[in-house]
């Protein structure tokens, strides 16, 4: 199957609620993940459009829904990273609800793609936030970012732990998707997984 290409993309709306966010029938694929974890890069490479998704060196940037409608027929949904060390609790909060009320409440979501920094052991974040999609049977797939920062060896057993780890509490495991912006991997896998799910909607 080739890649879907994206031909057009126009920002929509940003949102602090639910409610708020746009309306209509066309399906949803949400990004999120810890703070500083790569998603600006990654949306700014599916779409190549390097400056869609905001990047910046302060992690936190976004702090809204923001829905990017991408073909005139589904949207792409930068939600918050969540877990920044900096932000005051009460942002944090503030930041986390956000993020569970949207991935709850969302008729259209199709799948959350969660962003997990490969270098890192297993993020007490993380792992919470994997149960929560999991008790809540939200779909979603795993997008191992930064790929490019480590050996082929070093990839392999950091996959390896995260893998082992999950199947400690979970029968399987979600689809798994490896990405470097730096280096432009993991475009066409997740374009590809985009287009065949879009196909069955």
């Amino acid at each position: 199957m080739k890649p879907l290409i994206i031909k057009n993309v126009s920002f929509v709306k940003s949102s602090t609620r639910i409610k708020d966010c746009p309306e209509g029938s066309f399906p949803e694929y949400a990004f999120t993940g810890r703070s500083n974890v790569g998603k600006s890069s990654l949306i700014n490479l599916l779409t190549k459009r390097n400056k869609l998704a905001k990047t910046s060196a302060t992690p936190g940037k976004t702090q809204l829904i923001n829905h990017f409608l991408i073909n005139d027929s589904w949207y792409l949904v930068d939600l918050p990273g969540y877990g920044y060390a900096k932000m005051p609790e009460s942002e944090r909060q503030k930041m986390m609800k956000m993020i569970r009320e949207y991935v709850l409440k969302s008729e259209r979501l199709v799948c959350l793609f969660l962003l997990i920094d490969v270098r890192l052991k297993m993020q007490k974040a993380d792992l919470e936030f994997l149960q929560f999609l999991g008790n809540n049977l939200v779909p979603f797939v795993l997008v191992f970012t930064k790929t490019d920062k480590l050996t082929k060896n070093q990839l392999s057993r950091n996959l390896n732990q995260y893998k082992n780890n999950l199947l400690e509490t979970w029968e399987s495991l979600p689809d798994i998707f490896l990405s470097s912006a730096l280096k432009n991997h993991g475009r066409e896998e997740i374009l590809e997984f985009i287009e065949k799910t879009l196909d069955q909607e």
